[in-house]
């Protein structure tokens, strides 16, 4: 029988804890593949957030750190100083990087940090019961915004990777979706070039990935990437912010 996908090795045997249908899995692999294909499974450090992901440190088999909500930048910084050879990524959520985090990032950027954050956007606050997140859309319900989130009371979303490539630290910024096969293979070239651009010195770089959260938004999974893709995408627009310069 024709073997036609290998699991990668960086991935470990552990089940994954997520939701039925939450494209984490789908991420996970991705910056797996990537840390496999650059040949860096033994000089790759992780830094798993709070959130949904605050376990992501049993599912790569890397040197994985667990950092206070919102430290993770900090803590990559710590790591990529003291080991400059080794290629060092976050894997935050929008709560624990664009709010309680939202410092950190936005230092570790201007500080021309070379480390890669990966920036899984859902829109909400997943792991503690759906409430509204800096990314909400207006008008979009949560178990803190249950009319929906009113921008005369709560601001409008924040759209980190714009922000963030404004500054004159970052060195490659791109948003990428996870709702299709042909984004998903985007989304991997996208995690590769940050990657690369990191080990290459350029500085600070991001990758913000478009992700559903079926059970706190209330749909099925294959509601969910409809409404991932009719949207979220027209609030936060897909492409690169930054490009890396030669």
């Amino acid at each position: 029988m024709a073997v036609v996908f290998k699991k990668s090795n960086v991935i470990t045997d552990v089940p994954f804890h997520y939701c039925p249908g939450c494209t984490h899995g789908i991420a996970h692999r991705i910056v797996a593949e990537c840390i496999e294909e650059l040949g860096m499974k033994e000089k790759a450090i992780g830094i798993a957030p709070v959130g949904c992901a605050v376990f992501a440190y049993k599912y790569f088999d890397i040197d994985m750190y667990e950092a206070a909500h919102g430290r993770a930048p900090a803590v990559a910084t710590g790591a990529k100083r003291v080991h400059p050879e080794n290629l060092v990524f976050t894997y935050q959520g929008d709560g624990d990087l664009a709010s309680i985090g939202a410092a950190e990032i936005v230092h570790a950027a201007a500080r021309g940090e070379k480390i890669t954050a990966i920036f899984i956007n859902n829109a909400i606050y997943g792991m503690t019961n759906g409430q509204m997140a800096p990314t909400t859309l207006i008008g979009q319900k949560t178990t803190t915004s249950p009319l929906g989130r009113d921008p005369e009371l709560c601001g409008s979303p924040i759209r980190m990777s714009e922000m963030l490539a404004t500054i004159d630290g970052s060195a490659y910024i791109e948003r990428v979706s996870l709702h299709d096969v042909r984004h998903i293979n985007k989304a991997k070239k996208a995690v590769k070039k940050a990657f690369e651009a990191q080990l290459a010195g350029k500085g600070f770089t991001m990758v913000e990935m478009l992700n559903n959260c079926p059970t706190n938004w209330g749909m099925t999974p294959v509601e969910s990437i409809e409404w991932m893709k009719e949207n979220m995408i027209p609030v936060f627009p897909l492409g690169v912010y930054k490009e890396v310069q030669e």
